[in-house]
């Protein structure tokens, strides 16, 4: 498959994605959401980066050139490496998957004594939709607060709700309400972020 078709198919992909989150954004701002505080909210994101679906890893073999790469996380959460079957990383943090990376390889017999690294090259996306000057999917970048992710969609309109957020993470079964406070909440990747409009 040429790099063309596999970008295009990637595009195509994404407007799958934000079309879909429009639909969310619509029903959402109908729908009675349960409410969380900017706290209890941070509180809910893991102690460091957990690898997911729509990351791009450096995986380093030292000294064995030919099994160093930049992978994709597929849509199921694995990646696939030469020699080895897919490999399920997903909610895993970069020194687990390195881990076992070097135990398959040195199960299998293709490398002794392995010593890996893995690094995140690209981080997955996170949506803003609804009252921004430019909705749509950005990238994350490791560490990233409300107030940033709405100066990347070019802040709110002149009609955007700014006391409250709607917020769906990527392992929560529903949206919910964000009541904003003094508190930076944070974001995290496959965050979807709709601002609401304001009824004065």
């Amino acid at each position: 498959m040429s790099e063309a078709t596999i970008v295009s198919m990637r595009r195509l992909f994404r407007g799958a994605i934000l079309a879909a989150l429009f639909g969310l954004a619509a029903a959402c701002a109908s729908n009675n959401l349960a409410v969380m505080t900017v706290s209890q909210a941070n509180s809910e994101l893991a102690t460091g980066y957990l690898i997911d679906a729509g990351d791009k890893l450096k995986v380093t073999v030292f000294d064995e050139e030919p099994l160093t790469g930049e992978y994709d996380v597929g849509m199921g959460g694995a990646i696939s490496l030469p020699l080895l079957e897919p490999i399920m990383v997903k909610n895993m943090n970069p020194r687990q998957v390195a881990q076992i990376i070097e135990e398959k390889l040195s199960a299998g017999g293709y490398v002794l004594y392995p010593r890996v690294s893995v690094d995140i090259l690209e981080y997955r996306p996170f949506f803003i939709l609804g009252e921004v000057a430019a909705p749509g999917a950005y990238p994350h970048g490791g560490e990233l607060t409300l107030e940033q992710a709405v100066a990347k969609a070019g802040g709110f309109t002149p009609r955007a709700q700014k006391s409250s957020v709607v917020l769906k993470r990527q392992d929560w079964a529903e949206s919910k309400l964000i009541k904003l406070g003094k508190a930076a909440l944070k974001v995290a990747p496959g965050d979807t972020i709709i601002v609401q409009e304001a009824f004065f």
